[in-house]
């Protein structure tokens, strides 16, 4: 694949003619993102392939039109359903079949039929008119919860007026399930709280409510839905471990050490210069001035300050199994919230994800926010794997073009990722960043190998990060 760097030399209107005349251009740029039709797997790539002619493009509009068309359709037929149940259709194509069958064969059974479930409607109709008088509010104690940890949300139920109100059906949608509660009759100003529990066995954002009473016949021809209260959303966060603060760096932590480049003014000094027109005074060498007769002024080695990288993959073709991709998710929170929880310099990127008709692939990265450790695990409690997403190396391409001053770079990946991509990976950044992998195969055993350049970390269980990075740092 043509490296980006490689490309940005290349004269703007060659760029363009190149992109334009041949349809087996391997890359190009457009006005947001770097793209490339390679390795693109997509709904379009899935329809016609990598043809791009009229043709191409005709049967792709189609099939968009056809699931907008769809998608309208879903969208009425869900919210009549909402009204009529299954048993209201069957019902309202009986009665006028019966009155149809009983009149032309002069069978009064079919007609008394007929009579019996138009009476069935009308009562179900008089059912859907009127209002509850309740006065309903959901509670949710935690907004944000590791996964796996327990979660609750409480239902209160009021009577504002002066009877005594009948019990109502009460349900609190949950993500994509449903929590279905029945509250008691209340009494004048009565009220009751129900509480219930929230699943938090996968990581995400759950959005709880909003709260809404069933008002149903008793035969169950319709049901009408009278909704309370707004939503709240419920952040699961992946789980993370402790990670000691000495080995975020991991091998060696640069913060602090000289590099070559030469500053003006820093705290590492090097040599002496003489003065140039526009030097800082305070850097004059006054005894080295007298002995020479000429100005002389310090120089210092610049230090740098360590930016450490964690790039996760959100590839399918990284991943054997949604395990594995769990496991990689809490690495790349654990090792983010160690580093801000240090005050590092910390930039944590997701592969972009190409869209479903797009023509290319688009090389490009999601940077997380790294503001605070709350922030950082709800942007990650949403990222999920898909096949039109960057692999490994071009996540690493990138982000190595988008981030400067890297000292420390974090590859986080499956066991699906071959030692060629992660060597290839490692390539992509400068010379002098510390480049680690870290693979997460639950079915091998945890080890750590060093190849020039790399070091491939491979962990079994989160625990084993911890034990692992612990001893690097300590060797």
């Amino acid at each position: 694949m043509t490296d980006r760097s490689d490309l940005l030399r290349v004269p703007e209107r060659s760029a363009r003619s190149t992109t334009s005349t041949s349809s087996t251009s391997s890359a190009r740029f457009d006005t947001a993102h770097f793209t490339t039709i390679e390795g693109l797997t997509n709904a379009r790539t899935r329809i016609v392939g990598t043809r791009t002619g009229l043709l191409a493009d005709a049967i792709v509009v189609g099939v968009r039109l056809a699931r907008a068309l769809g998608g309208v359709v879903d969208r009425v037929s869900r919210r009549v359903s909402s009204v009529i149940t299954p048993l209201g259709w069957v019902m309202l194509l009986a009665v006028p079949i019966a009155f149809v069958l009983g009149y032309q064969l002069g069978w009064i059974e079919l007609v008394a039929v007929g009579f019996a479930g138009s009476v069935l409607i009308v009562v179900a109709a008089i059912y859907l008119i009127g209002r509850n008088a309740v006065r309903i509010e959901l509670t949710v104690p935690h907004s944000r919860v590791v996964v796996g940890e327990k979660a609750t949300g409480v239902v209160t139920v009021t009577n504002p007026v002066r009877r005594r109100i009948a019990g109502v059906k009460v349900e609190v949608p949950i993500g994509a399930g449903l929590a279905e509660l029945a509250m008691p009759s209340l009494d004048r100003g009565a009220s009751s709280e129900h509480e219930f529990v929230v699943p938090t066995a996968r990581r995400g954002i759950l959005s709880i409510g909003p709260v809404r009473t069933v008002r149903a016949d008793p035969v169950g021809l319709v049901r009408r839905e009278l909704v309370w209260t707004g939503a709240v959303q419920l952040f699961v966060h992946p789980r993370t471990i402790g990670i000691p603060s000495t080995s975020t760096g991991f091998i060696r932590d640069l913060e602090g050490n000289p590099t070559r480049d030469i500053s003006n003014s820093d705290v590492s000094f090097h040599a002496l210069r003489e003065y140039v027109p526009g030097d800082d005074r305070r850097y004059i060498h006054w005894k080295s001035t007298a002995k020479t007769g000429t100005y002389m002024v310090r120089q210092f080695e610049e230090t740098r300050r360590s930016h450490l990288v964690i790039a996760l993959s959100l590839a399918t073709a990284n991943y054997a199994t949604d395990e594995e991709f769990e496991m990689a998710v809490s690495v790349a929170g654990s090792l983010g919230a160690r580093a801000i929880r240090d005050a590092r310099n910390v930039s944590v990127v997701v592969s972009e994800k190409t869209p479903e008709f797009a023509k290319r692939k688009v090389l490009a990265v999601r940077h997380l926010n790294t503001l605070t450790r709350t922030r950082l695990l709800d942007d990650l409690s949403v990222v999920e794997h898909a096949e039109s997403a960057l692999g490994i190396l071009d996540v690493a391409r990138v982000a190595a073009d988008e981030v400067i001053g890297i000292s420390v770079a974090f590859l986080v990946c499956g066991s699906l990722a071959t030692p060629t991509e992660l060597r290839a990976a490692s390539t992509k950044f400068p010379p002098g960043v510390e480049v680690v992998a870290i693979v997460c195969d639950p079915e091998t055993v945890p080890g750590l190998r060093r190849v020039a350049g790399l070091s491939v970390l491979t962990i079994g269980f989160l625990e084993d990060l911890q034990k692992s990075l612990a001893r690097s740092a300590a060797a």
